[in-house]
């Protein structure tokens, strides 16, 4: 159909009717949009020739009868609309069959015009429909209240809407207007880390022009803030982005992004804000091990925190990430580094963040500068076995996957090979980039020197200074698990996924697959997935992974874990509950 699509539009008509018979007599309908979006993007124009397509865009979008007509308009004005076609485009985005051309051709013209409408036809939730409404009507003062006012959790706010709030608001302009207003200035902070979370699409930071700008405004005001546990984990993560995430990638001024970094540095450093993560609060005790709340205390106050309100939680776990990774952002030097360096980085409990291993290439991370789906693989998959390393024969390596999983938007590979004194990075595999009509770019070989790329590597498999006791809980499960695979196949089971909890994680979550006749060496087919729920009991990581191990050893798993996967057939035929409603 591509190639009936493409004879309809070349070469382009003069007039509206000539384009509307050609659609009709080939069978060219609103199904198509995309095919026709694509065609009009490849079509030959000549400079000569502009005018008389714009002519003819205009005509489709004002009178256009058929979608395929209007939506060929709307991808003539995304090359050459001006400024006038805006209203045109905004009301037309308003039909759900013409959001995506409308959007698409607005942010061409203006982004502000094409914020407010992706939000006012995309947001459903009930908590932002105040805002959206404020910037819908132009009403900059609601537009500054309702923007303060909603809660900002990443089930609200993900990474495109955060996006599209900030152009929406003019958030330069905004901040400008309001140079003293820290509420203000800690929703722009808020914005800027939904944008680059790593759990949703950082290529929304990267899309986000004022995004310098808005750095540079938050972090030279963010004495404003007051120091909470809240704010200290905002600018944290703020750092991190700065640091080796996907904020290092922004087109910053020489020298620039290290004197943010810097400042922050030297905030973060100050005794009221360090207090944050040192007040009376035991982070690392899980939840339900606190000693009862006494009577009186202030709300405030970290020693008085309740185990099981959520928000005090929340809490305990953020003090915890702050101790434990507060200083890392800035224990480097800003200024780019020569070669590799890997950085494992756990973000923001609270936002469930990953832990990645973040792969920097003479100060710039890899990952997110190259594969917008995903973020790189935790330390976990890359370092504790070994993926990382450089061996004699070539061995290719999966850094990253997208969300959905890898069969369906796909995932970054690379073959690393040692060539003499050099390790060679080559033979990269991944998915054209998010609105790419061919295939992804060639990327280039990358050759490090041998001896400091051993030496990085090995620093970074041995750092452990980033993870919490239930992580280490995991890991070391894990690694029991790799050295005795009999403490499974004796119950007919083998090892799966095993990390902590998203939901929870002062949890360790142990899964394996049971298949009856896999430990006789004549598995059956259809296995079911289990999952055993280890919550960390405060002992230390060493002995509460040993106990786990032991309990494998002399009980059946299946006895006290959950049927998580599989098929309820299977698990009804094999005399387990089937856990979820199909």
């Amino acid at each position: 159909m591509a190639g009936v699509v493409r004879e309809a539009l070349n070469p382009l008509p003069e007039d509206p009717a000539t384009l509307h018979r050609r659609f009709a007599e080939l069978g060219v309908r609103g199904r198509h949009r995309n095919l026709i979006r694509s065609a009009v993007a490849a079509l030959p124009l000549p400079a000569d020739e502009h005018a008389t397509a714009r002519a003819l865009a205009r005509q489709l979008t004002r009178t256009g009868s058929t979608v395929p007509a209007v939506t060929a308009g709307l991808a003539l004005l995304t090359r050459l609309g001006e400024p006038e076609d805006v209203p045109y485009l905004s009301t037309l985005g308003l039909l759900r069959s013409l959001t995506g051309p409308a959007v698409q051709a607005l942010d061409a013209l203006d982004r502000r015009s094409a914020a407010v409408l992706w939000l006012v036809t995309s947001v459903s939730r009930g908590e932002l429909r105040p805002l959206v409404r404020a910037l819908g009507a132009g009403d900059d003062r609601a537009v500054r209240s309702e923007l303060v006012a909603f809660r900002a959790e990443p089930r609200f706010l993900g990474a495109t809407t955060a996006r599209r709030i900030a152009e929406a608001a003019r958030l330069p302009d905004l901040l400008a207007e309001h140079p003293a207003d820290p509420a203000l200035l800690a929703r722009a902070a808020r914005l800027l880390v939904r944008m680059g979370c790593a759990s949703d699409n950082t290529t929304e930071l990267l899309t986000y022009r004022e995004a310098p700008a808005v750095y540079e405004t938050v972090v030279t005001r963010a004495g404003l803030l007051s120091p909470t546990v809240e704010q200290h984990a905002t600018l944290l993560s703020l750092a991190l982005d700065l640091s080796s995430g996907p904020g290092a990638l922004l087109d910053w001024p020489s020298g620039c992004r290290e004197t943010l970094l810097g400042s922050l540095g030297r905030l973060l450093a100050e005794p009221s804000w360090t207090a944050t993560a040192t007040a009376g609060l035991d982070p690392e005790r899980p939840a339900g091990l606190d000693p009862e709340r006494p009577a009186g205390l202030d709300p405030e106050d970290p020693a008085g925190l309740d185990p099981e309100r959520p928000a005090d939680v929340a809490r305990r776990l953020r003090v915890g990430w702050i101790r434990r990774t507060g200083r890392r952002p800035f224990a480097r030097p800003a200024a780019p580094d020569r070669g590799l360096r890997v950085e494992i980085v756990a973000g923001d409990p609270v936002d469930r963040a990953p832990v990645e291993t973040r792969i920097l290439v003479d100060g710039r991370p890899l990952v997110p500068a190259v594969f917008a789906h995903g973020p790189a693989h935790g330390p976990e998959e890359l370092l504790d076995e070994g993926l990382l390393r450089a061996g004699p024969e070539p061995r290719r390596v999966r850094l990253a996957e997208a969300w959905c999983s890898e069969g369906c938007c796909g995932a970054l590979h690379v073959t690393i090979r040692r060539d003499g004194d050099q390790v060679v990075w080559e033979d990269w595999r991944r998915p054209p980039p998010p609105g790419s009509r061919g295939p992804a770019p060639e990327l280039p070989v990358l050759r490090f020197e041998a001896t400091a790329y051993d030496a990085e590597i090995a620093r970074a498999e041995a750092d452990r200074a980033w993870a919490w006791p239930a992580r280490t809980v995991a890991r070391l499960i894990k690694a029991g698990l790799v050295e005795r695979p009999e403490l499974l196949s004796r119950w007919d089971a083998r090892r799966g996924w095993i990390s902590t909890g998203h939901e929870e994680p002062d949890t360790a979550q142990v899964h394996f697959w049971y298949q009856p006749g896999l430990g006789a060496g004549r598995p059956e087919e259809d296995p079911l997935v289990f999952r055993w729920t280890v919550p960390d009991d405060g002992t230390p990581p060493e002995a509460q992974a040993a106990a786990a191990l032991r309990r494998l050893a002399e009980e059946d798993p299946k006895s006290y874990s959950r049927v998580s996967g599989g098929t309820r057939k299977r698990a009804e035929e094999l005399g387990y509950t089937w856990p979820f409603d199909d």
